[in-house]
């Protein structure tokens, strides 16, 4: 195969297509906003599943730098009431399919699986554009461009390559997630250690039934617990709150938590950091696109769901298996192309149903979940 690919996006997906095109002999190019590596925190813990995020690692040939950063204990879970009760406290045997890695540390290793030069740092998309003789063009904003016969949108929610396919435009979901962490949490946080315990905490809203408000932490890598408030309320909402004003914009979420136990809000009162706001957008379920020559997307870009922990494993599984489809066609990218998306496709549709279903009733799941071992005991 002569066909260079151009991918936009390093983040796992598009990392694990230049991976997998890689493995096969297959040149690529991974163009990235960000001017480095550690441009930004890459985000907290992932919990990498054995159907689909752990096959696109086989693919890329990188399963024994997987497994050496597994942080053991952390697929234990804990669900606890608002007032601190403890519901369920399942430890951490070792058995389960989802091992919980950093989702920094997950990158670095796609990151060094490449030769140098593949990913170029700090190219920001301005446009993209199908030319007359039907390759694309990618315009960015230092002014450079590139032209390419084969172009991959990895680039996310706000993706500049989907525009070549669709008209598609995420939308608020009508919920947001507030991130907090707690640093070095056995000494200076020792009472929301013990709450969170060794692996993942849910903390279920009082009332019977789902009110599009909970309190999720996870256990990270040494003592940092990292927080996540979700809470239904429009953008207009969250527009009110100054969150450059750490102080009062944690005061502000803490106040939806009034008479839950100091133990649960002390995940949000005791931050080490600034509270961080991340509104949750979607793209209509089952979105795709007509067949359009020598372009595809891949992870956020073609499928943006509400998370529910598959986002990142759904993005290396795209990686992957266009990867190898490409290597599978390497003198018909069109029927590489085809045969991606058709599976792509019912896959995410299937996944981004799963995900609002997971969102709009998380309370209410877990609550059902408890009952079932309940009735079974």
């Amino acid at each position: 195969m002569t066909t260079h690919v151009t991918i936009i996006g390093a983040g796992l997906g598009g990392l694990t297509l230049a991976r997998v095109l890689h493995v096969n002999g297959i040149p690529a190019t991974v163009y990235e906003a960000e001017a480095s590596p550690m441009a930004r925190l890459q985000g907290g813990m992932l919990d990498i599943h054995d159907y689909n995020g752990q096959l696109a690692l086989k693919a890329a040939d990188l399963m024994d730098e997987f497994r050496a950063i597994i942080q053991e204990g952390r697929q234990a879970t804990r669900v606890i009431d608002w007032n601190g009760t403890v519901q369920l406290d399942e430890p951490d045997d070792g058995a389960g399919g989802r091992p919980e890695v950093q989702r920094g540390e997950l990158r670095q290793i796609l990151l060094d699986s490449l030769p140098d030069g593949t990913v170029r740092w700090g190219h920001k998309v301005s446009g993209t554009r199908t030319l007359d003789d039907g390759r694309h063009e990618v315009a960015f904003a230092d002014g450079s461009v590139v032209v390419t016969d084969l172009l991959v949108g990895a680039d996310g929610a706000w993706s500049r390559v989907r525009p070549l396919l669709s008209d598609a435009i995420p939308e608020y979901f009508g919920r947001s997630f507030v991130e907090t962490y707690l640093y070095d949490s056995e000494t200076r946080h020792p009472v929301a250690a013990r709450t969170v315990g060794g692996g993942s905490l849910f903390v279920l809203a009082p009332g019977k039934g789902a009110d599009g408000k909970w309190i999720g932490a996870h256990r990270e890598r040494g003592e940092t617990l990292h927080a996540y408030v979700i809470l239904a309320k429009p953008e207009e909402w969250f527009a009110e709150i100054d969150f450059t004003d750490s102080a009062a914009a944690t005061a502000r979420i803490a106040a939806e938590f009034d008479g839950w136990a100091p133990e649960i809000t002390a995940l949000i009162t005791d931050t080490d950091t600034a509270p961080v706001l991340r509104p949750l957008n979607w793209l209509p379920i089952g979105h795709r696109w007509d067949r359009v020559p020598g372009v595809t997307l891949l992870g956020d870009a073609a499928h943006l769901a509400p998370p529910d922990g598959e986002g990142a494993n759904l993005a290396m599984q795209d990686g992957a298996e266009l990867g190898l489809a490409i290597a599978a066609h390497p003198d018909d990218i069109e029927a590489a192309l085809t045969s991606y998306e058709e599976a792509l496709f019912p896959r995410s549709a299937a996944a981004a149903t799963a995900a609002v279903a997971t969102n709009e009733a998380m309370g209410q799941m877990l609550i059902d979940g408890l009952d079932r071992d309940e009735r079974s005991a």
